[in-house]
């Protein structure tokens, strides 16, 4: 617990800089597992058809990242919080907890996905088109679902444990492998989609490998055998605790099938056909993810800021961390909404070039459907912020208010609507669901957020007035106690370096 004990000293913007630097650097590469394979098949004989393949994948994907993650990044965030109150007990149960179930849980889903491989495929949107391609892509990444959902939940566990470079190491080495290997399989050994799940799995393990190796010299905890003993009371904490991760991951499920099935209907009725517009949105998707990444990598990076000064009591430090994160993502998320409503096109032709019609419906939508993509990463960030404070309603209202409710409402509601008037044109029912869901949520979850912030105003300066003398002393004792630790630590410096 000593090694994060700066958590609670140095300033916060070296400590959000010396975290979500790497946080985001590993999520941003992370991506790439996806992107690339996107990139590498939309410039293959595969084309359009290939893409829409692998998106068709990419929710089941975050159905399973649910179940795990909601365990995962509530031990996570629990972690952080532990060391802040100089928990050592819990921590070491709270990680071992995590760690078992996501096991347990990675298995069950693995057997499940390939058991039910193609009816998973046509359930989320794949036509006689690309149902093939679609289920020989997912078995061989359902094979490796128990590497890459361990790997996930113990970088989550990395990070909050106060190692963010590590996290970042671990998750670079696999993204750059499958990087690397993408055009060895697809076009060299002529492996194909294939080719493409066969560099994702293989990165996926180095990755799982070196997380792995972290865990046998741990800074705020030690693993123990009684550890990874499943305690009952301690999993229901970590899954209320997670509750809000796991309701993101279903979310983006929700949107993912609602969109492709809107956009199947829909589309076939326009001069798009079905297969262009889900084409579209898996790329769309993928992009976007590049942005929230950033956004959720530099909440992410504060995670084990705010856990710790939150248990520490350090309230003024909670407000600063939360400033510096709500600045700097509203400007990654402001910088990227420019850049796709001027120069769309230029993104979309990195996947590959494709006929007039793919390039109108593809411009579009980037301008249309993303064109508040600030908003969204506010509220992402918003719900990690909740998570991280130890407030899972408040982070679940922040998850579930954009996705599950006003997207599911709109994008059923407009597409009827303008189907209704014209036929084809209930396609752009879903392009326009996307804005008004964002500022509709926003409005709602700035208000929770003030409300929140007030009350912690008053907790804080009652807790001054109630008490001055007592916390004059307790500011002057933990002066004191800094001042001699650093006194202690210097001596033993250079005795050592005597030695």
């Amino acid at each position: 617990m000593e090694k994060n004990r700066i958590l609670g000293e140095k300033p916060i913007s070296q400590l959000l800089l010396k975290f979500s630097l790497p946080c985001v650097m590993g999520l941003l590469i992370s991506a790439f597992y996806n992107i690339v394979d996107q990139i590498f098949i939309g410039n293959s004989d595969l084309g359009y058809l290939g893409n829409a393949a692998t998106g068709i994948s990419f929710p089941i994907v975050c159905i399973c990242n649910a179940f795990a993650w909601c365990v995962g990044d509530g031990a996570a965030s629990y972690l952080s919080i532990c060391s802040g109150r100089q928990d050592s007990e819990s921590a070491h149960r709270c990680v071992g907890t995590g760690l078992s179930s996501t096991l347990i849980i990675s298995i069950v889903l693995s057997v499940i996905s390939l058991v039910f491989c193609e009816p998973l495929m046509v359930l989320f949107g794949a036509s006689d088109a690309t149902l093939s391609l679609a289920a020989n892509y997912f078995r061989i990444i359902a094979m490796f679902f128990p590497a890459y959902l361990m790997f996930n939940v113990m970088n989550s566990m990395i990070r909050a444990d106060g190692s963010p470079t590590y996290a970042m190491v671990a998750m670079c080495s696999g993204a750059v492998l499958n990087i690397i290997l993408d055009p060895i399989f697809i076009f060299w050994l002529d492996w194909g989609i294939e080719g493409a799940a066969i560099a994702t799995v293989i990165g996926q393990m180095v990755s799982f490998i070196i997380c792995s190796v972290y865990f046998f010299k741990p800074k705020s905890f030690k693993l123990l055998k009684e550890s990874f003993h499943i305690k009952k009371d301690m999993l229901k904490h970590l899954v209320i605790l997670g509750g809000s991760t796991f309701i993101i991951q279903i979310s983006m499920v929700v949107m993912t099938l609602l969109s492709n099935i809107t956009l199947a209907k829909y589309g076939s009725s326009s001069m798009y056909g079905s297969d262009i517009p889900i084409s579209v949105f898996s790329i769309q998707t993928k992009v976007y993810t590049i942005v929230n990444n950033i956004a959720v990598g530099i909440a992410l990076g504060g995670q084990p800021i705010l856990g710790y000064n939150y248990g520490a009591k350090k309230l003024d430090r909670v407000k600063q961390t939360y400033r510096y994160i709500l600045i700097s993502s509203l400007s990654v998320g402001i910088l990227a909404t420019t850049i796709f409503e001027l120069w769309p096109e230029k993104i979309i032709l990195i996947f590959g070039k494709q006929n007039d019609l793919y390039m109108d419906f593809a411009i579009k939508s980037f301008r249309i459907f993303l064109a508040l993509c600030f908003v969204t990463c506010f509220i992402k960030i918003s719900s990690i912020f909740f998570q991280s404070i130890e407030k899972p309603i408040h982070s679940m209202v922040a998850s579930i208010i954009r996705d599950m409710f006003c997207f599911v409402v709109f994008t059923i509601g407009l597409s009827m609507a303008l189907e209704g008037k014209e036929i084809g044109k209930g396609i752009y029912g879903i392009l326009f669901a996307s804005p008004i869901s964002d500022v509709i949520s926003g409005i709602v979850i700035i208000t929770m957020t003030i409300s929140f912030f007030k009350k912690l105003g008053v907790e804080e300066e009652e807790e001054r007035r109630e008490n001055p003398v007592l916390a004059y002393f307790r500011s002057l004792s933990d002066s004191v106690t800094m001042g001699v630790r650093k006194v202690i630590g210097y001596v033993l410096g250079e005795e050592k370096s005597k030695n």
